[in-house]
This record gives structure tokens, C-alpha cells and sequence, in this order.
């Protein structure tokens, strides 16, 4: 993903002042563990930088509408992402780290005087993306034998089964290992 750089200009330095920047971000794919995330269109973005004092604070948000594979049937899902994004510079780069914070929820302002927002859009809508996307919550998925979605229909392999165990109920153990088998 290109850097999104916004430009901290000089009279954001005095306290307690605020600026504020949006724009669009275009990047093709974003991965999230085994699954990608498509984009059809720009992500949107908004933050607001205000001057802490010692720090600025970035917030704001992200949104994007996104798709995806279901997790079970492999069809495509679309979702809508709508992240707060959050960041923290710190000014002086002299200043050690506040007390509340662990070294991985900060970074320092560059000598450039510019911040590159990509980085907090992508976590921001990382953070919203479902762990196990679905294309509903009831999916039933795609059939282990044949392959087939099963959401649209009962396939072969399955009334096959039931008819196996309807005229002989013991069919469901005719693949039952045990331990002494090879």
C-alpha cells in the first residue's frame, strides 16, 4: 500500500490546536490473515489531528465496502468496513514514553513533519474485517464428498448417506476406525 502522508503545518504546533484532513485511499487488496479483502471502490478516510500538548493525536475514521470469500461455501461476500482509526505522535523526539502507554501504541513525529496515515486506516478497518467471514450466519457450507454448496440444495452424496442409514442404521460406523486396525 502507498503512504498517505498528511503535512503537520506550523501552527498546528501550538497547543490544543486541530486540523483536519480526509481523503481517498485506492489499494487494490488487504489481507487478514488467510482471507483478501477486495475494494470495487476508494477507501474513505477522515481524521482530525489536535495538538496534546506534548503529542498529537490522530483520530477519525475509515470506511470501505469490501468483499470476500465465505469461510464455508466460498461464495462471494460483500461487507461493510467502518473503522476508527487512532494514532499518537509524539512532538519532542527527546520525550520518553508516557506512562500509560507501551512502546507499541505511540511513534514519534518524523523531522518531516509529516504523517503517513496509511498505516492507522489499515488497522483501523483490520480491526473490523469478521474473523470467520460468512455470506450468512446459517451457511452450510460446501459438501466434503462432492464439493457442492450445500446452501443451495441437499447434493448426491448426502441422500445417499441418509439412505444408508435409513434401511440400515449401523451405516453411519461402517468407516469407524479403531485403534488396533491399520
Amino acid at each position: 500500500m502507498d503512504p498517505i502522508r498528511i503535512h503537520i503545518a506550523p501552527e498546528l504546533f501550538a497547543p490544543a490546536e486541530s486540523s483536519h484532513f480526509e481523503g481517498i485511499a485506492e489499494w487494490p487488496i488487504l489481507k487478514a490473515g488467510p482471507d483478501l479483502y477486495s475494494f470495487d471502490e476508494p477507501i474513505r478516510w477522515s481524521v482530525e489531528v489536535t495538538n496534546t500538548g506534548d503529542a498529537f493525536l490522530v483520530t477519525g475514521t475509515a470506511e470501505v465496502l469490501a468483499k470476500t470469500s465465505c469461510a464455508r461455501c466460498l461464495d462471494e461476500v460483500s461487507l461493510p468496513l467502518f473503522g476508527e482509526i487512532e494514532g499518537y505522535y509524539l512532538i519532542d523526539p527527546q520525550d520518553s514514553a508516557p506512562e500509560d502507554m507501551d512502546e507499541d501504541e505511540f511513534e514519534y513525529l518524523p523531522a518531516d513533519h509529516s504523517i503517513d496515515v496509511s498505516p492507522l486506516i489499515q488497522a483501523a478497518l483490520l480491526l473490523e474485517v469478521p474473523y470467520v467471514p460468512l455470506c450468512k450466519d446459517d451457511c452450510k457450507g460446501l459438501c466434503p464428498e462432492c464439493g457442492a454448496n450445500l446452501n443451495e440444495g441437499p447434493c448426491g452424496c448426502e441422500q445417499s448417506k441418509e439412505e444408508d442409514i435409513a434401511t440400515n442404521p449401523f451405516a453411519a460406523l461402517k468407516d469407524l476406525k479403531f485403534d488396533n486396525e491399520g
